[in-house]
């Protein structure tokens, strides 16, 4: 009787849920689903059919996929002590589905595993509910309908011993990455998963700590896309480049250390021609951009932890002023700006090797950016969270894959205390070599009346990080003057603390 039932329950089958699910069964593993939607479960042994040729039972065994109509009936399908995987919206629905699984009959030794963009927050405050009735872990999933489908970056959290009995499962859906070279080893073909190679998936640590990791990674998304959108904007804007032809720019950047899905499918967009006007795709769509609020959290999270990360901040103001359309149609039509001059062909060159070289060191300050609030996040929650682990989960599989995080982990190998990446010697030699053409670049944007939000952000912050006196010290003087707050002495110990009598200055009078 137990070799008929499934290794696996899973509820939730749209359009993450299906592609796990299916991932899962190319891995071995008998899944049984359930979904509120019955289409949708109707959709996953549809599409399983249809990958599987049709064959879903071979030589009278069981098929790999099976539905099921309610939680009780998923409880009997599947293997004891049940693995239950969640793909259900964040917050209400994933308690819905947790206290229907407790009055179905789940056990204390039962694991569920929630695979939403949950809050970290809300993910620790779970386990301490469920605590005692069933183990409740989490795994944040990056990559997408075709990560999930093929293999994604996986952000594991919680009870070692759920870990224990999740590991080899989560080892084997998840994305690849060649151990010598570092690169994706991807190959997006149904019941042919890729097998060798080192997973994309590591233990992050407690409860919470998985999903604190994923809202991060999601923030260095943020402000990955908006500095390729600000390149594009100036090539567009002030270089007078068509689509296509920044495209070709992307494409040959995607050859060196800009190597990166995200620039990848920027080169696609652009190249792209709309069905229905035969203009370049990018034109016809409007620019308002929206958010599902990881960045926000990322920004959030960054200002309560008081550490520093304005490139991340920079690309979530920059999708709110973009909804912001009406009010800037009426300012474009109003508010003065510099002249832009047409800029000569044989100029162009340059400016182009200055936006890449722009691109590349405010890229290393954004990672330094999310790498820091991650440090500083762990050391107030007591989380010990391997960094090179972590640049190696994101390799492949997830949306920032890039070749520049081999990099990162080969910095955070050389050196596993390494303050701030912005120290270690690869990426110090590295700014120093190219900031001369980032500055340019954030100048001549500057004065073309360009908006870099992102790129002159990252500069500002490289720049603060590198001055060792900042003018700190006339803001806490300002800070005492009006309020009594009191400062610190270059010249005596810093926890002594001292406040002057302000006499409050001559002002001068009006007349009427």
């Amino acid at each position: 009787m137990t070799d008929s039932l499934c290794d696996i329950g899973f509820i939730g089958a749209g359009v993450m849920g299906k592609n796990l699910i299916l991932n899962l069964a190319d891995n071995g593993y008998r899944v049984c689903a359930f979904d509120l939607d019955h289409s949708r479960l109707n959709t996953l042994l549809e599409q399983d059919a249809r990958e599987t040729q049709g064959e879903r039972e071979r030589g009278g065994r069981p098929s790999r996929v099976e539905t099921c109509n309610s939680y009780t009936e998923l409880l009997a399908k599947v293997k004891a002590p049940h693995l239950i995987i969640l793909s259900v919206p964040a917050g209400a629905p994933v308690d819905d589905v947790c206290n229907k699984l407790l009055d179905a009959g789940l056990k204390a030794d039962d694991i569920v595993v929630d695979t939403g963009n949950s809050l970290w927050t809300h993910s620790v405050e779970r386990a301490k509910r469920y605590e005692g009735k069933l183990i409740f872990f989490t795994t944040a999933v990056s990559g997408g309908e075709v990560g999930a489908r093929f293999g994604p970056s996986l952000m594991p959290s919680g009870d070692p011993y759920a870990w224990s009995r999740i590991e080899p499962v989560w080892h084997a859906i998840a994305a690849k990455v060649d151990a010598a070279s570092g690169q994706p080893i991807e190959r997006f073909e149904p019941g042919n998963p890729v097998k060798e190679g080192e997973p994309c998936a590591t233990y992050i640590g407690p409860i919470g700590s998985g999903h604190y990791v994923k809202m991060v990674h999601n923030g260095i998304e943020y402000a990955d896309m908006q500095m390729i959108c600000e390149a594009y904007h100036v090539m567009r804007s002030s270089l007078g480049m068509a689509p296509a032809d920044i495209a070709a720019v992307f494409r040959e950047w995607n050859r060196g250390p800009l190597n990166s899905y995200l620039i990848d499918i920027s080169a696609e967009v652009l190249s792209t021609t709309d069905a229905d006007t035969e203009q370049p795709l990018v034109d016809v769509i409007l620019d308002r951009a929206g958010q599902k609020g990881t960045g926000l959290w990322t920004a959030v999270s960054s200002l309560e932890v008081g550490c520093p990360a304005p490139s991340i901040a920079e690309a979530v103001y920059a999708r709110a002023l973009s909804t912001r359309k009406v009010l800037r149609t009426r300012a474009a039509q109003k508010l003065q700006g510099p002249a832009v001059a047409p800029m000569e062909p044989a100029r162009r060159a340059e400016a182009i090797a200055q936006l890449h070289d722009a691109l590349y060191c405010a890229k290393i300050c954004v990672y330094a950016q999310g790498f820091d609030l991650m440090k500083l996040a762990a050391r107030e929650q007591g989380w010990q969270l391997d960094f090179a682990g972590i640049a190696r989960i994101w390799r492949a599989g997830c949306i920032i894959r890039a070749v520049f995080l081999q990099s990162i982990s080969d910095a955070y190998e050389r050196d596993t205390r390494l303050s701030n990446l912005l120290l270690d010697d690869f990426f110090a030699g590295q700014i120093a070599e190219h900031q001369g053409n980032w500055r340019r670049a954030v100048a001549d944007a500057t004065i073309n009346g360009i908006p870099v939000p992102a790129l002159s952000s990252a500069l500002s912050y490289y720049d603060a990080f590198r001055t060792e006196s900042l003018p700190a010290n006339l803001l806490q003087g300002q800070r005492d003057f009006f309020g009594a707050h009191t400062f610190s002495r270059v010249d005596r110990p810093e926890q002594q603390k001292y406040h002057v009598e302000w006499s409050e200055p001559e002002r001068p009078v009006v007349g009427i």
